[in-house]
Formats: C-alpha cells, structure tokens, sequence
C-alpha cells in the first residue's frame, strides 16, 4: 500500500471502543487491547499443541512512552519496555500462553498476584496434566513450586535455584574446599539437586523433578558437566531464541502508543507461529525470513504489477519488481524521431568526454550535441531540400 495509507492507518488503529475504555481501565489496566490479545492468545492454544520440552520466561518489548507498566530490565537490548511473560515450545519455539505484566491489578475479574509461582502456575493452563517438562530461571524456580506442579499438574520441572533459599543444604553451598567441575547431588522422594563448581569459588544449583540419577554427560569433555545441566541449556533458551526471530524480521514501528506495541508484537509472533504450522504441516523445513518473504511476495504481487504502468518509476525499483514478479523485460522498442526518453551519450564525441545529450538528429536519429549541432534557418533549411529534390 501507499506508505501515507499506511501512516493514515496507523494513527486511526484502535482495538477496542473508546466510548467504554475508561469504564473498563477502572478494573483492567490492559482495556485498551484486551480483547486483541486474549483472543490472539487463545487462537494460538488451539491451533497447535506443543512437545515434550517447555520454557516459560520473559520478553521486554521496547517501548519509552508513557505507560503506567513500563520496565526497566537493565540486562535486557532494549532496558525499557513492557514485559510479557511466555510459555514456549522449546524444541518448534512456538509461542502458546503469554501474559502482560501491568504491576499491581485492580479489584476485578483480572486481578491476579504477581508472585513468580503463581504466574508459572496461570502460564501452564494450557498443559496442565499432561506430562511435560517446564524448563524455568532462578526468578521463578522454588522448592514448593516443583514439588506443587509435580503433584497436582503432574508436569516435571528443570530450573535453576538462588542461593538464599532455605531448603539448600549449607554443603551445596560451600566452594572453597570443592574442585572445580566437581559436581555434588542430593536426592529427596520426588527431587534432585545439583550443586556444579564451573570455576574456583563459583557454583551453579539446579532443581529437578524430571531427573532421578545424577548422571555425568560424557559429551561435555573435561568439563565434567552432569547431564541436568547440559539439559537445562538446550530448552532454556526458547523465548531467547523467539526474540532473535521478532527482531530479524520485525513489523514494528516506534510509537508513543504502548497499545500499539503490544499489537507489533502480536504480529510479529504472528509471523513465527504461522511459520512452525506451516512447517509442521508440509515437513518443509525453510527459514522463517525465506516463508515470510514468500508470503509477501504473493500477497502484493498484484500491487507491484500494476506499479509497473507508472512511467516515472526509477528504473532500479522497475528491474527489482521484475525480478521478485518474474516478470521478463519486454524489448525495447527503437527510438521514433523526435522522441527522446533518457539521455545517452553523443555519437561523434570521444569516449573519453563521456558527453551525454537528449537531441536527437532528424534524419538519422543520432544522439548529437551543441558542438557538433549545426544551426539553419526554415527558409535555407526548403531551400537545400528543394535542391535535393531536384539532384
């Protein structure tokens, strides 16, 4: 479309009324965009069903406007932004719950706590009772939440676990008497921790309910890492991964507008699940930039064809919608007299002066300059024609 089409419909976008926003802002921060988001997220549950291997973490998208949820995460690209929670395939990286951090709720139907375990336990509504796994960081991880989800959910959990929790015992927390890649382990009915010393001085702990045997992953050379760790890093990375994708192929445009990010990120998580089911379905295995790029070719295909009947399209822009519509450059027709559509390069002036002119000689159609341009008037000019005749 035009790009002030474009611009016309981005200042016009709004997703829900506005006669009723603040009646509704009065018990749900995110009114504005509500409806959008949770119908998108629902669409997304019950279009795909996601593996054995899960990740629940969190996006920051970037926004600086004002907004009353705003973050400051400063290991995070962007540092400020809002903060989505999400649930991710960790094998497909396709997206299936996700959930807008607005702070502190309002009295009403969407008042939930904010707590680390009882977002984890709201994110995997969807796959609850169904036997997977849920890889989560040190921010969400607790003993009480593990054993919680085994029980009740019946899902495993692989996390990390910070120092000041109560139920480490004080020897998986001592370094200074411990080699380095020594790795203890410690087992209770449902549970097994790990404590790993990567470096003098400096140990991981990991928490799981899916691992009963503390078992050294042989792949890991001199390292010596225990196989929950070497587990824990192949699925962790899930929403890291589906921000790498938002970003390589991104839809999003800056805005002082935080619903309107909301609604850039929703397309670009659009994008990279549409890819996964297309994937899935077909047994294609294609890059996601390569899909999209497919996808838009066919959808403006026809835009870009009659674009090509501007007769002041650049000529660059001309060959490159040739090229993406495969469309073969017609012949080019020879010049009429009298007719001249660019400028080339005088036909009896040196290459060297590279001299290029729009005039055109009468007769033989020559590219010609001033200098080699001879000047007549109409009376000579019937009289030596005359002439011609005549001979």
């Amino acid at each position: 479309m035009p790009l002030k089409r474009f611009y016309l419909l981005l200042r016009a976008l709004r997703f829900d009324d506005i006669n009723t926003r603040t009646e509704r802002k009065m018990y749900d921060k995110l009114a504005a965009i509500r409806m959008i988001f949770d119908g998108f997220v629902q669409r997304c549950q019950a279009v795909y069903t996601v593996g054995e291997n899960c990740t629940i973490d969190e996006m920051l998208e970037a926004f600086r406007g004002r907004c009353s949820f705003r973050q400051y995460i400063p290991n995070k690209p962007n540092k400020y932004g809002i903060k989505i929670q999400a649930l991710v395939d960790s094998r497909t990286f396709f997206i299936s719950n996700m959930e807008v951090y607005v702070r502190t709720r309002p009295d009403g139907p969407f008042k939930f706590e904010n707590k680390p375990s009882s977002i984890v336990k709201r994110m995997i509504t969807p796959i609850s009772k169904t036997g997977r796994n849920i890889t989560i960081d040190n921010w969400y991880t607790s003993i009480p939440l593990v054993n919680e989800l085994l029980e009740n959910h019946n899902l495993t959990t692989v996390g990390t676990l910070r120092k000041n929790k109560k139920e480490i015992p004080p020897c998986f927390l001592d370094t200074k008497r411990r080699e380095k890649n020594s790795t203890l382990f410690g087992y209770s009915k449902n549970l097994m921790i790990t404590s790993y010393v990567p470096r003098k001085n400096k140990n991981v702990i990991l928490v799981s309910s899916m691992h009963n045997q503390g078992v050294i992953d042989t792949d890991s050379g001199d390292q010596n890492k225990p196989e929950i760790i070497t587990f824990y890093n192949s699925t962790k990375g899930g929403v890291d991964v589906v921000d790498e994708l938002k970003g390589e192929y991104s839809v999003s445009r800056v805005s002082c507008r935080w619903p309107l990010t909301i609604f850039f990120s929703l397309m670009n998580i659009a994008g990279i699940n549409s890819q996964i089911i297309y994937r899935e379905n077909t047994g294609n295995v294609i890059t996601r930039r390569n899909y999209l790029r497919s996808l838009g070719r066919e959808l403006a295909k026809e835009f870009m064809i009659n674009r090509l009947a501007i007769p002041t399209l650049s000529i660059q822009l001309r060959s490159t919608i040739m090229k993406i519509t495969g469309i073969k450059k017609q012949p080019t027709q020879p010049e009429q007299h009298g007719s001249v559509k660019e400028r080339l390069k005088c036909a009896y002036c040196p290459k060297n002066k590279n001299r290029k002119t729009m005039v055109c000689c009468e007769l033989c159609n020559n590219r010609i300059c001033k200098e080699h341009t001879s000047t007549i008037c109409k009376s000579c000019q019937t009289g030596s024609e005359e002439k011609s005749d005549s001979e």
